[in-house]
C-alpha cells in the first residue's frame, strides 16, 4: 500500500516510510567508509590524513545542496500541505535550477582558491601535493554533488523515498568499485579516489534530474518557473540550521586538525579521519530519520492538522531515545575492530584510534536528540530556531571545546570535546522545544 504524506502514522507505517531515507544516509556514510578505507590501506596514513584535511572545504562549497534540499522540502511539503500544488511545482523548479547556477559558481571559486586554503588548513609541504590534487578533482563534481544533496530530501517529499534510496545504492556501488580499479589496478592512489567519488556523485545528482525533468508519477516534475525571491529566502531561511551545520561542522572538522597536528601530529589527523567515517554511519540513523519524516511533518503543519503533529513528536522522540542507547553499546563494543578495519598496518595508530573512538562515541547519547529537534524546526518553516541550536552547538560549544579542553586534558581533551557540547547542546535544544510546544501544538 502506498504510503501518502496526508496519511495517519502509525509507528509501523511511519517507521516504513522513514527506512529508504535511513537506509539511503546509512548506505552514504557506508560507501564513505569504503572510501576511507581503500585510500588508508591503499596509499598510507599521510595520503589519508590529507584526504581528511582537505575535505570539510569540499563539504562547505558543495553545503550549499542541503540548504536548498532541506530548506525547500520544508517550503514545497508545506505549499502542498496547504492544497496548491500548482505554486509547489514551480517553486521545486526554482529552487534546482538555483542550486545548479550556484554550483557552477563555487565549482569556479574553489578550483582558484584550492592551494591557498589547504595551507592555510594547515597541510605539510609533503601532504599538500595529495590535498591539491584530490580536492581540485573533487570539485569538478560540485554540481551533481549539490544536486544529490537537495534530491536526497525532495525524492522523499515527492514520496519517492525508495527511489532516492535506490540511486543511492547505485552511487554507492559505483563509487566502491571505482575506488578499487582506480587505486588497485590502475595505481592512481589519491587522484583515482577523488575520481571515484565524482563519478559516483554524478549517478547520484543526475538520475534524480532526469527523473523529474520527465513526466513521472510523483508530486513534482522540473518545469517553466519564474523569479521568486520570497521563495528562495524562505527556502534559504529555512535550511540556514543545515548550512550553520555544515559550514560550522566544516570549520570544526579544521579545527580539529589543526589542534590534532599541533598535539600529536598526522597521526591524530589520521585517527580522527577515521573517527568521521565512522561516526557519520551511526549519525545517519538520526538524519535518515529526521529527513524521512520532516515532509511529514511539513505537510501536517500545513494542513493545520496539530493532532498528528503530536503523533509524530512524541514517536520520533522514542525513536531516537531506542537509536541513541543502541548506538553506544555498538560503539564501545567495535572500537578495536573499527580501528583495525583502517589502519590495522600500525599498531600504535589502531590503539591512539580506538581510544579516541570510545570517548568520541559518547557523544552519541545525546547527538539525536539536537539533529532531530533542529531538524524538526526546520519542518515547521522556522529555520531561526533551527539555526540557533545549529550554530550554538557547533560554532560556540563544540569549537570552545576542542580550543580550550586540551589546555586541561591534554589529547583527551580532543576526544572528548563533541560529547561535552552535545550534552550541553541538548539543554538548549529541550528549551526550545519546550517553550515552542503551545506555539506549533506539537506537545
Amino acid at each position: 500500500m502506498k504510503i501518502q504524506l496526508s496519511d495517519h502514522f502509525t509507528t509501523g507505517r511511519l517507521l516504513r516510510f522513514a527506512l529508504p531515507s535511513i537506509v539511503m544516509m546509512i548506505f552514504t556514510s557506508f560507501y564513505g567508509v569504503v572510501d576511507g578505507i581503500f585510500v588508508s590501506n591503499f596509499t598510507g596514513s599521510t595520503a589519508f590524513a590529507s584526504l581528511n584535511l582537505v575535505w570539510p572545504y569540499i563539504m562547505i562549497l558543495g553545503g550549499v545542496g542541503f540548504i536548498l534540499g532541506v530548506g525547500g522540502t520544508a517550503l514545497v511539503s508545506y505549499q502542498m500541505g496547504t492544497g496548491d500544488r500548482k505554486l509547489a511545482n514551480r517553486t521545486f523548479s526554482l529552487i534546482v535550477y538555483a542550486g545548479i547556477v550556484v554550483g557552477l559558481l563555487l565549482t569556479l571559486f574553489g578550483e582558484l582558491t584550492m592551494a591557498p586554503v589547504c595551507r592555510l588548513m594547515g597541510a605539510s609541504e609533503e601532504m599538500l601535493p595529495y590535498c591539491v590534487k584530490y580536492g581540485r578533482v573533487m570539485l569538478l563534481g560540485i554540481i551533481p554533488f549539490t544536486l544529490q544533496n537537495m534530491f536526497q530530501s525532495f525524492l522523499v517529499a515527492a514520496e519517492k523515498p525508495r527511489l532516492g534510496l535506490w540511486v543511492t545504492v547505485a552511487a554507492g556501488i559505483t563509487n566502491m568499485g571505482l575506488d578499487y580499479l582506480f587505486m588497485g589496478p590502475f595505481h592512481w592512489g589519491v587522484v583515482g579516489a577523488a575520481w571515484a567519488t565524482m563519478l559516483s556523485e554524478c549517478v547520484g545528482g543526475l538520475i534524480p534530474l532526469l527523473y523529474f525533468c520527465f513526466p513521472n508519477s510523483s508530486l513534482y516534475r522540473l518545469g517553466r518557473t519564474r523569479w521568486d525571491g520570497a521563495a528562495l529566502l524562505q527556502t534559504c531561511t529555512n535550511g540556514m540550521s543545515e548550512f550553520v551545520t555544515n559550514i560550522s561542522m566544516s570549520l570544526v572538522n579544521m579545527l580539529y586538525n589543526l589542534q590534532l597536528m599541533k598535539y600529536i601530529g598526522e597521526d591524530g589527523v589520521a585517527a580522527y579521519g577515521v573517527i568521521q567515517y565512522v561516526a557519520f554511519f551511526f549519525v545517519a540513523i538520526y538524519i535518515g530519520y529526521s529527513m524521512g519524516t520532516a515532509p511529514i511533518v511539513s505537510y501536517h503543519y500545513g494542513a493545520e492538522n496539530y493532532d498528528e503533529l503530536k503523533n509524530l513528536f512524541r514517536k520520533g522522540m522514542g525513536f531516537i531515545a531506542v537509536a541513541a542507547l543502541c548506538m553506544i553499546t555498538l560503539s564501545q563494543t567495535l572500537a578495536n575492530l573499527v580501528a583495525g578495519i583502517f589502519v590495522g598496518y600500525d599498531a600504535e595508530l589502531t590503539a591512539l584510534t580506538a581510544h579516541a573512538f570510545r570517548i568520541y562515541s559518547l557523544a552519541f547519547l545525546m547527538s539525536g536528540f539536537n539533529i532531530y529537534g533542529s531538524d524538526f524546526f526546520t519542518a515547521l518553516n522556522n529555520g531561526k530556531i533551527s539555526a540557533a541550536i545549529s550554530f550554538i552547538r557547533t560554532v560556540i560549544l563544540e569549537m570552545s571545546a576542542v580550543m580550550l579542553l586540551p589546555l586541561a586534558f591534554g589529547m583527551d581533551g580532543i576526544w572528548i570535546a563533541l560529547p561535552i557540547a552535545e550534552a550541553l547542546a541538548l539543554i538548549v535544544t529541550a528549551q526550545f522545544l519546550i517553550r515552542k510546544r503551545h506555539v506549533y501544538h506539537y506537545a
